[in-house]
């Protein structure tokens, strides 16, 4: 059995999102795209039509993996959870040992943005955070060595 999918509501409504435009908006384009190419005549050296079916090949691609994620993926909602324990969807605040303060949000594989603060909660930062409370210090692994950080606030938004 593989690993469960968990996602955010937010991040199925943007894999869904992602997929209709490909089906509705984008590969339509390139469809005509490359009719329009074949219509011209000789295959063999049309560049619109090598790079037209090309990138269809890339968006079908797309598209399967997307319907396969969708499939697969169950949503939990962070606002639901009844727990002071840091759990999949939590939005953390901790506190490093420069002090500086970061807010990070547990979520799912396909949800990942680190420059936004989302983490997959497969990453050794959420590991070391799941089942946590606020006021624990915990040991992360970072590159650079270890760091010991603080639970400052545990949100559930």
């Amino acid at each position: 059995m593989s690993m469960p999918n968990y996602i955010t509501p937010h991040g199925m409504k943007n894999l869904k999102k992602e997929l209709e435009s490909l089906l509705k908006v984008e590969r339509p384009k390139v469809v005509a795209t490359v009719a329009w190419a074949a219509s011209n005549g000789d295959r063999s050296e049309n560049a619109d039509y090598i790079y037209g079916k090309r990138r269809l090949r890339e968006i079908d691609r797309r598209m399967g993996f997307l319907t396969k994620r969708i499939e697969a993926a169950q949503v939990v909602d962070p606002r639901e959870h009844k727990t002071d324990k840091i759990v999949f969807g939590a939005t953390i605040t901790i506190e490093g040992e420069s002090g500086v303060a970061k807010k990070y949000q547990i979520v799912g594989e396909d949800e990942i943005d680190t420059s936004g603060g989302k983490i997959s909660w497969k990453s050794p930062m959420a590991k070391a955070l799941l089942g946590k409370s606020e006021g624990d210090e915990v040991c992360v692994m970072k590159p650079k060595g270890e760091e010991w950080i603080e639970i400052v606030k545990i949100e559930f938004i």
